[in-house]
């Protein structure tokens, strides 16, 4: 298989990893991955259930600390995983396990509707309106205090 559909499919894989943890989606996606990387071998698939249980973890910790990073380094770690596995394999195997692999991802981002957003956000699958009028505040998330105060009359004119 051309390296560059592995690169692109286990970096698929590693942002939904990382995107999936603490959301609706997760245990579904948890389960399907570890499958995936057992291949058949109950050991293999709890040592990846443990793996996928320790990023939703330390992606839960750093969720309340508010940071992206940790949630970039799990996406990293998850794409050299998927990665690794696939280089490693024959390539009738490899075939096999992208096929596998790229519908299991077509499958969680069809159930997952493409959108997730943690605490404080705000995520869409679909078109978002929000309007303000006569002076009111329309926001999709506000973090914070918000006010609306009347503008001054103005003077009257004189000349």
């Amino acid at each position: 298989m051309i390296e560059e559909t592995l690169t692109a499919l286990a970096a698929a894989g590693g942002a939904a990893v990382a995107q999936a943890a603490g959301t609706d989606a997760w245990t579904g996606l948890r389960t399907r991955v570890a499958g995936w990387f057992g291949r058949g071998d109950a050991e293999r698939e709890r040592a990846a259930l443990r793996r996928l249980d320790a990023t939703a973890t330390e992606l839960a910790a750093a969720a309340e600390d508010g940071g992206a990073q940790p949630r970039l380094m799990h996406e990293a770690m998850w794409r050299g995983r998927f990665q690794d596995l696939l280089e490693g394999l024959e390539e009738v195997e490899q075939d096999e396990a992208a096929r596998v692999l790229r519908a299991l991802l077509d499958e969680h981002a069809e159930h997952a509707g493409g959108a997730s957003a943690g605490d404080g956000g705000l995520a869409a699958g679909r078109d978002v309106r929000i309007t303000a009028e006569g002076g009111s505040i329309a926001t999709g998330v506000l973090h914070g205090n918000a006010s609306v105060n009347r503008p001054p009359t103005p003077t009257p004119p004189q000349g």
